[in-house]
């Protein structure tokens, strides 16, 4: 799980990154992650299916109940 009042990650340093409703509403890059040399940030829709992909880095994003 991605802590990201915690800790500060590269942005776009996984392929897969588990959230919970405490990340909602979810952006790539999240909060918490490096974004000067990301893409721009895009909202998610992750609640209806329980997951997302991000059409920018693909990165998969993935609602831990």
């Amino acid at each position: 799980m991605l802590n990201v009042v915690a800790q500060t990650v590269p942005a776009n340093a996984q392929n897969r990154y588990e959230i919970t409703r405490a990340d909602l509403p979810l952006c790539c890059p999240m909060p918490g992650m490096v974004s000067w040399n990301s893409h721009p940030k895009v909202y998610l829709p992750i609640e209806a299916t329980g997951s997302a992909k991000c059409p920018y880095c693909g990165a998969l994003y993935v609602l831990k109940s």
